[in-house]
């Protein structure tokens, strides 16, 4: 390594010359003027990793695999966090709990040893 003796192991990826860690908001500085020189819309290198979350829940993935790539100390906080902008995907999961107890109802009739047949048997004996 160039650095030599003075050499800061950290373990960190990307560094300065001497090994130790770079400054978060001299990264931060310096993704912005690559952003402007080619052009890119103005956006923080913090809004990738909030795209990242973003893309990773639309696409369905479950929040535990979003929390832990992203570091984040709990599932908790990922559900807070991002969450809060997928409206839709909460609608979604709604639409889809509705429509598994609406073709439960409609269809076939339940065997009680399913799941589904235990669900649908619950609800008939509590309308009654």
């Amino acid at each position: 390594m160039a650095a030599g003796d003075t050499w800061n192991d950290t373990g960190f990826v990307f560094t300065q010359p001497d090994g130790s860690p770079l400054a978060p908001m001299a990264v931060s500085e310096q993704f912005l003027l690559l952003a402007m020189e080619t052009e890119l819309p103005p956006v923080r290198l913090h809004d990738l990793r909030h795209g990242a979350a973003t893309i990773l829940l639309r696409a369905g993935h479950d929040l535990k695999v979003v929390q832990e790539p992203l570091g984040l100390s709990s599932i908790t906080i990922a559900s807070d966090t991002y969450t809060s902008v997928l409206p839709d995907l909460a609608r979604q999961s709604a639409e889809d709990a509705a429509a598994v107890i609406l073709n439960a109802r409609t269809g076939p009739e339940p065997d009680e040893t399913t799941a589904a047949g235990r669900v649908v048997h619950l609800v008939e004996t509590s309308n009654r």
